[in-house]
């Protein structure tokens, strides 16, 4: 918290200590959605609409557009809600799975087989949890054309932008690239380290869209916290040096965790994220997962989350480098691969 007060300008500043404690606007201050849309090429403020983090907007979305008899896209492995929310809207929920020996791509043609003429929404996560996948712009192109020529909409699941390990791989945003069909999912956790803002929304040019979910709204949160509005401005006007920080972060991780996968390569793999702070390492086949993880925790006060979690049935584990004490996580990993696999 001071570290963020800290990066206050003279207005955000005196909003924050001026700050009343009462309802907030439904849609979100309108400095907040100022700021959003500035993380846009085409969007407008009236083109967002904010949340109480990212659930709800995920909550919102699919109750707005889908019903029984439409049908719903969803890469997967997957962040649960982006599935399950859908599903239960009554519509049909097709699976698109990511398949590590392709180095966990995206594989449009194979997506573009599933639509049909009931697909109502194309969910992607990129730069995608757990994986670290994140298409080449290409390949977003690609799938932008096939979601547009169907008449679906596009949920682009944008939690993880602005942490490519390449900022020239960055992706056009959902919101810009599929004018009137695309919608993007942003939040304050994640890539802004603000989690606990419980700030998240959307942004979208159907303004029709947004109007149906700020109506759906109504009877879930009303408005966001006002607190947490004013923090999330600071932190959005000055998000050069936030994200600057978030970067940092990771990449120092990953110079940790090189190394770490190249010396027990012959007991866990990974396919290297692209973008993200997350990757999903695979165990050698002799150490089931479930027992790994939880034997793991017991000894060495490490958490590691077993594929299972997203239902998955590989051998896989979700491995998470978005902290500063990766390094004394990563020591304990070892002593315990040393018991089990050295």
């Amino acid at each position: 918290m001071a570290e963020l007060l800290e990066l206050a300008d003279d207005e955000t500043r005196e909003l924050w200590n001026g700050l009343r404690l009462g309802y907030t606007e439904s849609t979100g201050h309108p400095l907040l959605r100022q700021e959003i849309a500035a993380l846009y090429e085409a969007i407008e403020p009236d083109d967002v609409l904010v949340f109480a983090g990212a659930e709800e907007a995920i909550f919102t979305v699919a109750n707005v557009l889908l019903e029984p008899g439409d049908e719903a896209i969803v890469v997967w492995p997957a962040y649960q809600s982006l599935h399950e929310v859908a599903r239960g809207t009554g519509a049909r929920v097709v699976l698109h799975e990511l398949v590590e020996a392709d180095g966990w791509a995206l594989d449009v043609d194979r997506l573009a087989r599933a639509i049909t003429p009931r697909t109502r929404l194309v969910v992607v996560n990129a730069p995608h949890n757990p994986t670290g996948m994140l298409p080449s712009h290409a390949e977003w192109r690609a799938l932008v054309e096939v979601v547009e020529d169907a008449g679906a909409y596009l949920l682009a699941d944008e939690v993880y932008r602005f942490l490519e390990l390449g900022e020239a791989d960055r992706l056009t945003p959902g919101a810009d690239a599929l004018p009137g069909r695309g919608i993007s999912l942003g939040v304050m956790s994640k890539s802004f380290a603000l989690a606990g803002l419980r700030i998240g929304w959307l942004a979208t040019r159907d303004r029709a869209l947004l109007d149906r979910a700020a109506r759906l709204k109504d009877y879930t949160t009303i408005c966001s916290s006002a607190p947490s509005e004013i923090l999330a401005l600071i932190a959005l006007r000055a998000r050069d040096t936030v994200l600057e920080r978030s970067r940092a972060i990771v990449e120092t991780n990953l110079d940790h965790l090189d190394p770490f996968f190249d010396r027990w390569s012959s007991a866990i793999s990974w396919v290297r994220p692209r973008g993200g702070s997350i990757g999903f390492p695979r165990l050698r086949d002799d150490l089931p997962v479930k027992r790994f993880v939880d034997d793991l925790l017991a000894a060495e006060g490490v958490l590691l989350a077993p594929g299972s979690v997203f239902g998955h049935p590989g051998n896989h584990v979700r491995l998470g480098f978005g902290r500063t004490d990766l390094p004394d996580a990563l020591a304990g990993l070892e002593r315990h691969l040393e018991r089990v696999a050295g």
